[in-house]
């Protein structure tokens, strides 16, 4: 179970609001936030019904493929990264680490990497690497539920609360986090989904195929597609600034491509009287923290504006 922490900011006072996060960021030092959670259940049913290995996708940044490369070293799985982007970003930080675990990385040009949901490609690949368990980019599908579908009831022992809030990239998270609520103990919650990518709303139906049974019929969750920043991996010198100045009133480190744009957008929510005084508010931690080696190798940070996140042991 990860700690619930109380966060102390000046505008949650002005507001009368009560901010707290679960730092699933904690969970494990390399497979922290929702890929620990989402990998749960997929790595056991992989290793329940005897495959030769696993396969999934991401960029050449991902934090999944980071997690995931880390997660079968651990139990021995032979494993596999179909990777956005040419054979020449093997050598970065996140694929660096990923092949020293043992990833075999095969690389796609953009155009193939699209198709990675279309049945066609999914069999080319089946018959490149038989008898592999394919999960899907981010990690989220059915298997990926009941493991971010604890959170709530972790939750539910540990306090009281109003609003969850979780930052959105692929929507297993979120539609993990509903199926939690529609069979927690207590009051149903307000779920909030913060998309970090442009013209997200396609993913309302991914979320919604994702959804149990018995959560397919709430409508306490909304997904928020006006705080991502410019799209996927992007966000100005500004978001940077205003993250960092966060970090170092809250002691909590959040990354600028997930959890820090949730930060963005509960800020920018409660400028708006988004939310009622006295309310309590949860924020969800999904890690990523490794992704920030990535963006001081491209010098798009400085790394004396996150110096306890360099520091941990990748062996």
């Amino acid at each position: 179970m990860s700690k619930l922490q109380k966060l102390e900011h000046p505008l949650f006072d002005k507001h009368k609001l009560d901010v707290r996060v679960k730092r699933d960021d904690l969970l494990h030092n390399i497979i922290s936030g929702n890929k620990w959670r989402k990998l749960k259940y997929n790595l056991k049913h992989l290793k329940a019904n005897d495959h030769q290995g696993a396969l999934t996708f991401g960029g050449s940044y991902s934090n999944h493929i980071h997690a995931f490369a880390y997660a079968c070293k651990q139990q021995n799985i032979p494993c596999i990264g179909v990777i956005r982007g040419e054979a020449n970003y093997a050598d970065n930080f996140t694929l660096s680490w990923a092949r020293h675990w043992g990833m075999q990385c095969h690389f796609v040009d953009r155009k193939t990497y699209r198709r990675r949901f279309e049945t066609s490609f999914i069999n080319e690949l089946k018959e490149l690497y038989p008898n592999y368990f394919i999960i899907p980019e981010g990690g989220s599908n059915s298997l990926a539920i009941p493991g971010v579908a604890e959170i709530l009831l972790e939750l539910d022992s540990q306090a009281d609360f109003d609003t969850l809030m979780t930052p959105v990239g692929s929507g297993g998270t979120l539609a993990g986090l509903i199926s939690g609520d529609s069979v927690a103990n207590q009051k149903r919650h307000n779920i909030l989904g913060v998309a970090v990518l442009k013209q997200a709303e396609y993913l309302i139906n991914d979320i919604k195929s994702l959804l149990t049974q018995e959560a397919k019929a709430h409508d306490n969750w909304q997904l928020l597609t006006n705080f991502h920043r410019g799209g996927y991996g992007k966000f100005s010198n500004e978001d940077a600034k205003r993250i960092i100045s966060f970090n170092q009133q809250t002691g909590v480190y959040f990354e600028p491509v997930y959890s820090g744009k949730m930060v963005l957008a509960l800020l920018d929510l409660i400028a708006q009287d988004y939310f009622k005084p006295q309310e309590r508010i949860v924020l969800l931690h999904t890690g990523g923290l490794q992704g920030l080696g990535g963006m001081i190798e491209q010098n798009r940070l400085d790394p004396k504006d996150w110096p306890p996140l360099l520091k941990v042991d990748h062996q």
